[in-house]
């Protein structure tokens, strides 16, 4: 197939207490594996497409023929979320970000602790399902960002640095409808070492940092 599955960079219960095993397998294996496989078969019918990273096609929607935009743009979107989503999560993550990350956060927010608060208001008020961001434009500057569904901030010409999802299939089993308490576990399992080589990739001009889209 020309996208596919990237496996967990860990066991489905290393993210423990905060995000829980059975969780992590229904998100990937079911919901990232869905993404993929309609992506596939949204592709088949243009093989031309399907040599082209999803984020390339997510950059320019309105290149995808009209038949299949709306499918490349949900499940592209998914895939290319997801595949980060996994890796800037880590067991053990968390505490406060220290290099580059930390300091553009600084500049922007004025203090880590003021940037965690903005970030989690803005995803508690996504309404409906989607994420919250935190993006980049080419000259590294930095914008807390929100978008629906699986839209990515490619689209809009801006670059996913991290990204939490509010799905409710993302936190419904342990948390239920208590978005903000999932929303302020979710920093004990961020992988600040991963957020910074996007950071990095961003301001170097190399937009797409290994990103697990094919």
């Amino acid at each position: 197939m020309a996208h596919q599955l990237p496996p967990l960079p860990y066991d489905y219960s290393a993210l423990e207490p905060y995000i829980d095993a059975q969780t992590m397998k229904l998100h990937h294996d079911m919901h990232h594996g869905t993404y993929v496989k309609n992506l596939n078969a949204a592709l088949e019918k243009y093989p031309k497409l399907q040599s082209l990273p999803a984020e390339e096609l997510l950059r320019d929607l309105n290149s995808v023929p009209e038949d299949i935009r709306p499918t490349v743009r949900n499940n592209g979107g998914g895939h290319v979320n997801h595949s980060m989503f996994w890796k800037i999560m880590k067991p053990k993550g968390g505490a406060d970000p220290s290099g580059p990350i930390a300091d553009v956060i600084k500049k922007t927010f004025g203090n880590f602790k003021d940037f965690q608060t903005k970030f989690n208001d803005a995803g508690a008020k996504q309404f409906g399902s989607g994420w919250v961001w935190l993006a980049g434009k080419p000259d590294g500057s930095v914008q807390i960002v929100t978008t629906p569904n699986q839209d990515n901030p490619i689209s809009q010409g801006l670059f996913p640095i991290m990204g939490n999802d509010v799905w409710e299939h993302a936190y419904y089993l342990k948390y239920n409808n208590r978005r903000p308490e999932y929303l302020q576990a979710w920093w004990n399992v961020v992988n600040w070492e991963e957020i910074n080589k996007r950071y990095e990739a961003l301001k170097s001009g190399h937009l797409e940092p290994a990103l697990a889209s094919r």
